[in-house]
């Protein structure tokens, strides 16, 4: 007879636990009703044309250009930037396989999206019939995803500018004749 009362007791109790669930339910949906729009904004702003120094949009910085560090740029800094920031992805040598990314044997001066055998994202393959020049390759290298929106390319860029040019100056000497350097 015990483990009747037993058995009795614990079927209350999850029934009773149940019973409280779906109320709190039912009293939740009472107190909160997301499915209401405001048809008006609650608080109006006015803003004004040059209120103030905070009032107008800040403008993107523009990218510093490359090309003038280029003559001075170090490859060997950008050999060791490129082997820690690219080799996963990327392979260096002249006939070198593609990996996740391209071969970069001569990509300076190459077509955009233009490596043989290689399957490109949208975002690049929007800018083929374009070439790798040093400002597409500067601003490819400062942030991928901004250059190319859509690209599959998970690298977050290289920040600063003295960077990007041995990282380029590394790049422009992967090839039988390099392209000449901007004037």
């Amino acid at each position: 007879m015990a483990s009747s009362l037993e058995s009795n007791k614990i079927a209350a109790a999850v029934l009773t636990a149940g019973v409280v669930a779906m109320l709190s339910g039912f009293v939740a949906e009472l107190l909160y009703h997301p499915q209401v729009a405001l048809e008006e904004n609650s608080y109006v702003v006015a803003v004004t044309e040059g209120a103030g120094a905070g009032a107008a949009p800040a403008e993107e910085e523009a990218l510093e250009p490359i090309t003038p560090l280029l003559a001075e740029a170090d490859p060997a800094a950008g050999e060791k930037l490129a082997a820690r920031q690219c080799a996963s992805c990327h392979t260096f040598d002249e006939g070198g396989a593609n990996k996740v990314g391209p071969n970069l044997y001569g990509v300076v001066g190459r077509p955009i999206a233009g490596s043989e055998g290689f399957s490109y994202s949208s975002g690049l393959s929007e800018h083929s019939g374009e070439a790798w020049s040093y400002d597409h390759l500067n601003a490819f290298l400062d942030d991928p995803k901004d250059f190319a929106p859509g690209t599959k390319m998970s690298f977050r860029g290289l920040s600063k500018t003295d960077d990007r040019a041995s990282v380029v100056a590394y790049l422009r000497s992967l090839s039988g004749s390099p392209e000449p350097l901007p004037e």
